[in-house]
């Protein structure tokens, strides 16, 4: 494999259109793979500026086995301050290497399939931790990932009555509402925090450093929390909730609120499970209390999705293919 291929976003934003069940299926898959030790993900390196506290660039390398049996990493940028100029605030690369000869063969544009990935887990969470049907969805924070998460749930069959979105900035949670009202017909209305945190099931996706959540605060049994942005809550909410992760290991650094309630506590005693856990069945959950998914975001999942938009773009030849990419094809 001596063709290196770019895939760009605008081909991966049409082979993703319609094809969130196909998604949310490789991303549990990939979660099943990693519960099985079929996968390698190391812990993300996270590149910071003394000058700009508030954002980073994160490299995730993995492996993923199975029918993948693909490495790579995603180099992913998250820098806050360009919402305000009207630009995303992610940006990413996705490289993929040949498992055989650790060989690059393709480029993904990387941010459009981080957020689906990010929707997918959230949906199939969802979906796996309740059998509720949630009246009401409260979403803290009105950007891209809240969006791509509603439109994932929306195709797992979470439809509720009524959504509750509040964000910081007013704009945000107004365009957010908007775009909820249209697409789905629901009922949609921008709302203080407490109105959010009070709904059946609460979203948390924004860009918080540290919890800002009261840490009296306290969910109430039956409640379903999607803790995407991870770092919201105080860590006394935590413990009094069953809680339940993509990997334990990897959202117990970075002073994620999980992270936190270890420091707190000095231990793990609060540890439900992980979500492949509960979709084997080895995790069950209290029904007198709140469940939070906190997931720290693999790169497997990256991959997953990676793998499947590359070979779809084959079968339908929308690569561009670089043949003069590597400069030597033979060692001698």
């Amino acid at each position: 494999m001596t063709t290196f291929s770019v895939l760009t976003g605008t081909v991966i934003t049409e082979l993703l259109a319609g094809q969130e069940r196909v998604v949310i299926d490789r991303v549990r898959e990939a979660y099943l793979a990693h519960d099985e030790d079929d996968s390698v993900n190391p812990d993300s390196y996270f590149l910071r500026f003394p000058a700009k506290p508030d954002s980073r660039i994160i490299a995730l390398p993995a492996y993923l086995g199975g029918d993948v049996n693909t490495a790579g990493i995603k180099w992913i940028s998250s820098f806050p301050a360009n919402v305000t100029k009207g630009e995303p605030r992610a940006s990413a690369v996705l490289i993929l290497n040949d498992y055989a000869t650790g060989r690059p063969f393709a480029l993904l544009e990387g941010a459009g399939i981080s957020a689906v990935r990010t929707a997918a887990s959230a949906a199939l969470a969802a979906t796996a931790l309740t059998t509720a049907q949630p009246a009401t969805v409260g979403v803290v924070g009105g950007g891209v990932i809240a969006r791509t998460i509603c439109q994932y749930l929306y195709a797992a069959g979470v439809a509720p009555a009524e959504i509750r979105c509040h964000d910081i900035d007013p704009m945000s949670a107004a365009a957010l509402t908007s775009h909820l009202r249209e697409r789905y017909a629901v009922t949609a209305q921008e709302t203080e925090l407490l109105a959010a945190l009070d709904c059946d099931l609460v979203l948390f996706a924004t860009t918080a450093l540290s919890p800002y959540v009261p840490s009296e605060f306290r969910f109430r049994a039956g409640q379903l929390v999607l803790n995407i942005s991870l770092r919201d809550l105080a860590p006394q909410t935590l413990l009094a909730a069953d809680n339940v992760f993509d990997d334990v290991e990897h959202c117990m650094k970075a002073n994620t609120s999980p992270h936190l309630a270890e420091q707190l506590t000095r231990g793990r005693a609060f540890v439900t499970g992980t979500l492949a856990g509960v979709l084997r069945g080895r995790v069950s959950l209290a029904p007198d209390r709140p469940t939070v998914f906190s997931p720290f975001g693999l790169g497997i999942l990256d991959l997953a999705v990676g793998h499947w938009l590359y070979e779809r773009a084959v079968l339908d030849d929308r690569l561009v293919r670089l043949p003069d990419f590597f400069g030597e094809s033979r060692r001698w």
